[in-house]
């Protein structure tokens, strides 16, 4: 879900503002007014980012090169569709294992029903306390409950107005009482996204109000899915792929549950990564087509190691668990060591890098920023090794009678879907990367780099030319006049350099005069969390509270402002040095 805000006014993706134009500058009359000013050395236009995949393909095909932008599309369709697939892949995976537990109890398979219901019911208890866990601390203690109470408290001139009021609030707490005792607090929460988020495209008055709330619930119900599904859906999918390999025959039941689980680890992945990077505004968002090939690489991966797992575990069934607990404590180790800011104290991100460590036994997750080449190769030749050594023992050890019909597939599907995983993860960061594509032989010129990449949106820092072999052309800037680029049009033909922007520092009105903050300004004593982690009024439930009490009280947006870490850090040197 792309939704993106920086706190004055300009949202983008589910929250998207109807008026875009208006927001960061129209660009009707004169492009060069915008905030966000777009130069095209193929097309010879200059015009704002979001028109000029247009000017570009109409160039391209050769219909002229006075285009005007069409207007931004409407994605609320795509946002809700994708909340909508993550909910039928939810019921799909928790359905499937509860059908399967039924199945096993009445063919008195009273073993696997345990194992089976097990994985499913204790996760999910977990995770819905967590959950309301959760509720109680954003309603409760000075947060919104409070606020709304203190607002009916102020309107309330009769007792029947306050006893209404107490009313509601009552409702609330019975109503997600309720919802958590029957597991469906997930579910619940995805409704409120989806509904919040096509609230903070109608709502005008209240928009801004509407997208806070949409992106808290959001990332709350991604957190609470990624904890289950390594809880539920991993340890769901070994378990079913060792049951059929021990009984040498596969159930439609048990391959559908397995898919299930498989499908419902991939999805929680990449949904986990759009969405940390749509909350970022100094992150650039993620494509669907993007997200979608993420999804197709961490499938093959799990699917890969999954796959391993269940062939050694058949035969060895001690040392599997004792491999699992020595692979879990080498990654929690790494992941410690590396260093990472997730949570608010130190207990919280020992606990948060152990949990890290059982999503490293199945497939790689980024905890770290900074560039994660090396730590990808040296984890996933890790994998190929692992993999290789348990599905090399199996063969070595298997019963050739029960096995041989299945054994060479096994096998094949074992390094076929490892290598499949990795060429969708080529894929994804050569080419659907939001940072742009890596593979300049797919992206050798501007119109390239629409075709291919990701379109960056307005508030994106200003990219720096390719260099090439006339990289040191002097480069258009807002100042040039228009006549200017007739001048130049022979030299752009022969060269293409990629696009720029130029964007100010501070957004400014028609008359050049620096437009201050609409509404009030959350100054927050603590350096900004690095990506890839959240930041922290995401994290910290108490900052939340005080943002939510401020939008509701506030007709205009909240503004966010961290401390300067490297800017402190330098005066703490300069002060030490004197």
């Amino acid at each position: 879900m792309a939704a993106k805000s920086d706190g004055r006014g300009v949202v983008t993706g589910f929250a998207q503002l109807h008026n875009l134009d208006e927001a960061v500058g129209s660009c009707e009359d004169d492009p060069r007014q915008g905030s966000s000013f777009h130069i095209c050395h193929c097309c010879n236009t200059s015009s704002c980012y979001w028109g000029c995949r247009s000017a570009c393909l109409h160039y391209l095909l050769g219909k002229g090169r006075d285009v005007r932008r069409p207007p931004h599309e409407e994605r609320l369709w795509l946002d809700c569709l994708w909340i909508v697939l993550a909910l039928l892949v939810f019921f799909w995976d928790v359905g499937t294992d509860l059908w399967l537990a039924l199945d096993y109890y009445v063919k008195q398979d009273y073993l696997w029903f345990g194992l089976t219901l097990f994985f499913v019911l204790v996760p999910s208890v977990l995770v819905q306390i967590l959950s309301f866990r959760w509720f109680v601390q954003d309603y409760t203690g000075g947060g919104l409950g409070s606020v709304e109470g203190l607002s009916s408290g102020r309107r309330a001139t009769s007792p029947g107005v306050y006893a209404r009021a107490r009313c509601c609030r009552l409702s609330v707490w019975v109503w997600q009482t309720l919802i958590h005792i029957l597991q469906m607090g997930q579910v619940w929460r995805y409704i409120r996204t989806m509904y919040l988020g096509i609230q903070s495209r109608r709502q005008k008055e209240n928009q801004r109000r509407f997208y806070w709330a949409m992106m808290y619930e959001y990332a709350d119900v991604n957190m609470l899915r990624l904890l289950e599904t390594f809880l539920e859906s991993a340890p769901q999918l070994v378990l079913q792929l060792c049951i059929m390999i021990q009984k040498n025959r596969a159930e439609t039941l048990q391959c559908v549950s397995a898919v299930a689980s498989l499908l419902s680890l991939s999805w929680v992945l990449a949904s986990y990564h759009k969405l940390l990077r749509d909350s970022r505004d100094d992150q650039k968002s993620m494509s669907y087509r993007g997200a979608l090939v993420h999804l197709l690489w961490r499938f093959f991966t799990i699917s890969s190691r999954a796959l391993s797992f269940a062939l050694f575990a058949s035969v060895f069934h001690i040392y599997f668990g004792i491999f699992v607990v020595l692979h879990w404590c080498a990654m929690a180790f790494w992941v410690i060591h590396g260093g990472t800011d997730f949570c608010m104290s130190k207990w919280e991100e020992v606990l948060f890098n152990m949990v890290v460590g059982v999503v490293y036994v199945f497939c790689w997750f980024n905890v770290k920023e900074g560039r994660t080449r090396f730590r990808m190769v040296v984890y996933y030749s890790l994998v190929l090794v692992e993999n290789t050594i348990l599905t090399a023992l199996w063969y070595a050890y298997r019963d050739p009678v029960t096995t041989d019909s299945y054994a060479a597939s096994a096998l094949c599907g074992v390094f076929l879907c490892f290598a499949s995983g990795v060429a969708c993860m080529v894929l994804y960061y050569g080419v659907l990367h939001p940072m742009g594509p890596r593979l300049r032989v797919l992206a050798s010129s501007c119109c390239a780099e629409l075709l291919w990449g990701l379109p960056l949106p307005p508030e994106a820092e200003p990219m720096a030319p390719t260099p090439g072999p006339r990289g040191s052309q002097a480069t258009p800037t807002r100042g040039m006049a228009s006549g200017d680029y007739g001048e130049s049009e022979e030299a752009a033909t022969d060269t293409c350099l990629p696009v720029f922007q130029v964007r100010s520092t501070e957004p400014t009105d028609a008359a050049g005069r620096p437009i201050p903050p609409e509404g009030p300004l959350i100054k927050i004593d603590m350096p900004r969390k690095r990506y890839p982690a959240w930041d922290a009024h995401f994290v910290d439930r108490r900052l939340r509270r005080t943002i939510n009490i401020l939008q509701y009280i506030s007709p205009n947006a909240v503004g966010i402002r961290y401390r300067d870490g490297p800017l402190l850090y330098e005066l703490l040197q300069y002060e030490s040095s004197l």
